[in-house]
């Protein structure tokens, strides 16, 4: 009886198992934009300076960064611009990553509460970023690239020939 009810169907409805032709093709998406790519090779030549750099201050403050272009090349695939053409003020990219990408507004908030930080580690006071700040937000900032690269479907830019060691 069991059996039975598994195989048996009404009438409009799909069986529960069948020949691959009952399996809809799901679409691809479409290209990112060439700026959005360039924002993430952008990104990842940051990381990489940042993980070189010695003072945490500069190694903070490239990394920042790093995921302010990340966080911009979601903006070029999803932002729209508003439709109200009154100027508005200035949002930052982390209030407007929610928007666009909802999916991202932890990371969206974990960035924005680091700016203030950035700003002092900029402006080169000392103590601004501490080595274990610099390296926490290296290695959060390559997680949220390796997500972005996912969210949007795209693959992480090769290294270019000339930074490959002879």
């Amino acid at each position: 009886m069991v059996a039975n009810a598994r195989t048996r169907r009404t009438a409009g409805t799909a069986p529960v198992s069948g020949p691959p032709s009952d399996i809809h093709p799901v679409t691809r998406r479409a290209p990112a934009p060439p700026a959005a790519l360039d924002l993430l090779a952008q990104a990842h030549t940051g990381l990489a300076e940042a993980a070189a750099l010695e003072a945490p201050n500069e190694r903070y403050a490239t990394a920042h960064l790093a995921a302010l272009r990340v966080a911009a090349a979601v903006l070029a695939v999803r932002a729209h611009p508003e439709a109200d053409h009154r100027r508005k003020r200035i949002r930052s990219a982390w209030e407007v990553l929610p928007e666009a990408a909802p999916e991202l507004a932890e990371w969206s908030a974990l960035f924005a509460s680091g700016a203030a930080r950035r700003a002092r580690a900029e402006a080169g006071i000392t103590g601004a970023a501490t080595d274990r700040d610099a390296d926490d937000l290296v290695r959060a900032v390559s997680m949220f690239a390796r997500i972005v690269e996912r969210l949007l479907a795209l693959q992480a830019p090769l290294p270019s020939a000339a930074a490959e060691p002879a």
